[in-house]
Order: C-alpha cells, then structure tokens, then sequence
C-alpha cells in the first residue's frame, strides 16, 4: 500500500505526467467539474495561505494596504486602453444575462432573453480597468497620492490548455495597484515590489530567480516596462514567477486621472501594478520535488515536523505519545508546526510514505527502544538521510535543522541553475544547447520584435528577460549578426 502510495511516475520519463500525478497524489489539488478550473486541497490552500501571510506582511511591511474591487468590470472599460484590451480580448469570460427560467417546453434551464444586460459585463482577467475607473474619484490634488493598493483575488483568463496551478481558467493572485505623483516614483515602486518578490522567492520558496525586463514582445499589455522574477525548472524549462509593470500614464489618460500638482497645474497619475498568483505553487512543485513525492521548503510546509510512534501495546503506546507530546509542546512554543501521527489503523510504514509524498520537511520516529535509549530517530525530506539523535536537545537540534534543510534546497536549486546557464555565440549553438541541454541560454540580440518572433517560431525559445545586472558586452546577434550591448536570458518557457 505504502508502494502504491509514493508510485508517482518517474521525472525523468515523462515530467509532465510526473507533476500531475504528484499535485494529485500529494493531495494539492484536482481538476474541477468546470473545464479548466480546480479544487485546491486542503492541503494545497494551507501552502497558498503559507505564501500569502508571508507576503501580505512585506507588502504592509513597504506601506501597502489592501482593498476589494468588483469581479465584474462593464466591457466598456477594457476598449479604453488599446493595448490593453488587445492583450486580453481573446481570455475573456463574457457575461450577458443576469437571469435564468425553466423551460416551458420542458427543457430544464435556459436563459431568460429578457433579462439581457444592457452592457456586457467581463469576469476579471486583471483589475487596472476598473481600479483607475475608481481612482478618478479618490484623486483631486498631489496630496492624495501616494496611493498603495493590494488586492487577494480570483481572475478568471478562459485558457485552452490548462495545467494544475501552471495555467487554468481561474487562478488566485494578488494584484497592486499604485498611484504616484511623479514618474520616477513609480518606477521605484516597480523595482521596489520585483526585488519583494525575488526576497519571497529566494528566502522562502528556497527558489532561486533572475530579475530583469521584458523584451517589448513580452510586456504587460498597457505597461511600458516590465519587470519580472524568472526561475529554472528541473525539466530546463524557466517559469515566469512574478513581474511588476511600469504602467507610466497609459491609464490615467484612458480613464482621465489627474491631479493638482504642487505648482497648481493638472498633471496626469503615474501608476504601477504587479503580481503573483497559484503559480508559484506549481514553481515550488517543479523547482525543488523528486520521484518520492514533493519536497518542501520548511518555510513554506504546512506541516514541519511529523511525529511517528512506534509501539507494541497501550503502555508502550502512552510512553511514546506522553514523550512527543513533550517535544511537540516545546517546538510549538519555537514557531514549530508539528503533527503527531498517531492514527493506530495505519501502520508505520505507509506512513511514513505519505509523509514523504507530502514533502513534510523532518520526520521524527520514537518507539520504546529509542526511549530506553534516550535516543530518536530523524529523517530529512530533502537528502532522505536518517539518523539516531539524543533526546536532550532535540528541540533545538530541530529548529536548526530546519535551517539547514531551507538553505540546503535553495543551494541544490541554485547549483542546478548555474549548471543549465550557457553562453552562446552563434545560432547553431543557440539551438544545440536548446535541444541537448536546456535551461537558460545567454545570447546576444539585437532587440527588435521580428528577431524574437522567429527565434520563437523556429526553437519555441523567447527572450525570458534582460537580467538587470547585466554587464555591457559588446557582440553580435546570433541570429542576424547585427550589433548587440548585451546578452539577454532565453529559454523555453511555461
């Protein structure tokens, strides 16, 4: 049974499968009723809301607070903003009627023709439109600004092809949203919330990321720039994990948002938005798992620590629970989240092969030897190593251990990434080290649209970004041989 438990599929088979089975077998989520929508496990929700009070603390922590809008913006709003609507036309849900009847011919429900809006309503795919639309009437004078806004909402992008977490119809996410008096304060806001996500990524998630802009091909539709936070997968293919777009005045002037600046003249607001969604889960699931189930990062584990007693009888069985009862009570009082497993109608075996498919970062066994002993044994997720401790001191053994483990994945992770980064010079080379390698490949472009329109169409590779800490090199392009500054980050991408 515990066999069957851990049988993911192997990663290096067929990756694909591999992470759908294990988002399903560790309990994560599963696909819904509705075509490209999913249920999220309890499971899964504990490690989203793991994410987002760790988030939701640095965003308040650089003075943002959250607000609500509505679901619904009046389609109206999206052709406001040309490039804007021409980015989301084809993801958006449309609603139409607001009422349903029975059918007098006894066809069960249908829609009430007369009950037809008198403008069309689109379910949220991103909430600018209808925030600026609500700013115009928050916004009079430069003393009204800054305005610093978060929202925790769903959005709904009507996707064709779906993934758990990766891509589906409706997905949870944060959005800001900021107003500003000058220009260059928004672009601070916009660096300022990248460099939030790329701490949360790396400190947190144990994910390393390379920050950098968009190429134009790959902005935000209606932004000027677009910063975003890049991660490698164990497959080689990279997934955008957040990005943070310079809006400039794009849609202060849609929706006509100024204010009285210092010097008494009308001045158009500088805005910003950003985000990250349930993507980053399907990040945390491809970045750090193995074919034994999830891995981790201790930051992130709804459970940190899983007790398993190991006993013959009730004496023996009180003796164990009396003890890790002890410890448990100890590591809680450290910020510990720990589970005494002790279901008696399972035994020990499977669980400890669900532990391990669930990714719950150290293991603890005790039985009446280890107490005899004063000794317990302790496993790791992240190396599956196993080792008799004392008793004395394993709270702080433990917490410490913790540390270990979080430090260690980001390394392995960081080790991986540095190892599937190549520089290339010529096209040949570009699509060896695509093909035969992977990963991130760093080439010089020379930066126009039509020469990454058909390095995507002929290698499905795409400029991922320009990496902000880029040194100047001289070069040449590697596809047309035109002159180039610097070389930018590619890679096939989900």
């Amino acid at each position: 049974m515990a066999k069957e438990l851990k049988e993911v599929v192997n990663r290096e088979d067929n990756y694909s499968q591999w992470y759908n089975n294990l988002v399903v077998k560790a309990g994560l989520a599963e696909n819904s009723a509705v075509r490209g929508c999913m249920v999220i496990k309890p499971y899964g929700y504990a490690i989203w809301e793991k994410m987002q009070r760790a988030l939701d603390d640095k965003f308040k922590e650089t003075g943002h607070q959250n607000a609500y809008f509505p679901l619904f913006i009046p389609k109206s709003f999206f052709s406001k903003e040309a490039s804007h609507v021409a980015g989301f036309a084809k993801e958006c849900a449309v609603v139409t009627h607001y009422r349903l009847k029975n059918d007098p011919n006894g066809n069960g429900v249908v829609v009430d023709e007369d009950a037809k809006l008198e403008e069309e309503l689109i379910v949220r795919p991103t909430s600018e439109t209808i925030i600026w639309h609500t700013y115009k009437n928050w916004i009079q004078s430069y003393r009204d600004l800054p305005i610093l806004c978060n929202q925790w909402a769903n959005v709904v992008r009507w996707e064709m092809r779906t993934r758990l977490f990766l891509r589906t119809a409706e997905f949870l996410w944060q959005e800001g949203h900021t107003a500003h008096e000058t220009k260059q304060e928004a672009i601070e806001e916009s660096e300022r919330m990248i460099h939030v996500y790329a701490d949360f990524a790396q400190n947190w998630m144990a994910l390393p990321v390379v920050i950098g802009h968009k190429s134009e091909n790959e902005r935000f539709a209606g932004a000027e720039d677009t910063l975003t936070i890049e991660a490698l997968m164990q497959d080689g293919k990279a997934l955008q994990s957040g990005t943070s777009h310079f809006l400039a005045q794009n849609f202060a002037k849609a929706f006509d948002v100024k204010f009285a600046g210092r010097d008494g003249k009308e001045e158009y607001v500088w805005a910003t938005s950003w985000g990250v969604s349930t993507r980053l889960m399907g990040a945390l699931i491809m970045a750090h798992s193995d074919n034994n189930g999830l891995v981790l990062p201790p930051k992130l584990a709804p459970i940190q620590v899983v007790m398993i007693p190991i006993y013959k009888g009730e004496e023996q069985q009180a003796a164990v629970l009396g003890k890790f009862n002890e410890i448990a009570a100890e590591l809680k009082k450290r910020g510990v989240s720990v589970n005494i497993d002790d279901r008696d109608y399972l035994r020990s075996g499977f669980k400890f092969a669900e532990h391990e498919l669930k990714g719950v970062p150290i293991r603890i066994a005790m039985g009446a030897r280890d107490i005899a002993n004063g000794t317990i044994e302790v496993a790791r997720r992240d190396t599956l190593e196993k080792s008799s401790v004392s008793v004395e001191g394993i709270e702080s053994y433990i917490v410490e251990l913790l540390d270990t483990i979080q430090e260690n994945i980001f390394n392995k992770a960081l080790k991986f990434r540095e190892e599937k980064t190549t520089k290339v010079d010529t096209y040949e080379e570009f699509k060896k080290v695509l093909d035969e390698k992977g990963g991130f490949v760093l080439a010089h472009w020379d930066g126009t649209v039509a020469t990454e329109e058909v390095i995507k169409t002929e290698t499905k590779a795409t400029v991922r970004c320009i990496p902000i800490d880029a040194e100047d090199e001289e070069g040449v392009c590697v596809l047309t041989g035109k002159p180039s500054s610097r070389r930018v980050l590619f890679a096939r991408s989900y």
